[in-house]
């Protein structure tokens, strides 16, 4: 009686899942990929990062502290690293 059971159930199951599993990877594909923004920092004269300016991580132009023109800011990779992470300007 069980393996009758399976034998009628298990086909039905494996499509549930296969139309389920096609529904994730859609609704995965069709997620927005927006920027994460980040803060930059710039260098002062003394080599510090102190300077905070708002970037993005998605690639484009580099992140400056007046748009185009300025000191390029970078990124901390860790609260207590120095400056060493390329970061790109925002989009908006």
């Amino acid at each position: 009686m069980k393996t009758l059971f399976l034998k009628n159930v298990m086909p039905f199951a494996v499509v549930a899942f296969g139309i389920a599993g096609a529904f994730v990877t859609t609704s995965m594909q069709s997620s927005s990929t927006n920027p994460l923004p980040k803060y930059g920092y710039v260098r002062n004269p003394q080599g510090i990062c102190n300077i905070r300016v708002n970037c993005d991580t998605q690639q484009g132009p580099v992140c400056r502290l007046n748009g185009d023109t300025g000191p390029q800011a970078f990124g901390k990779p860790t609260p207590e690293s120095n400056c060493t992470e390329l970061l790109y300007r925002p989009a908006n």
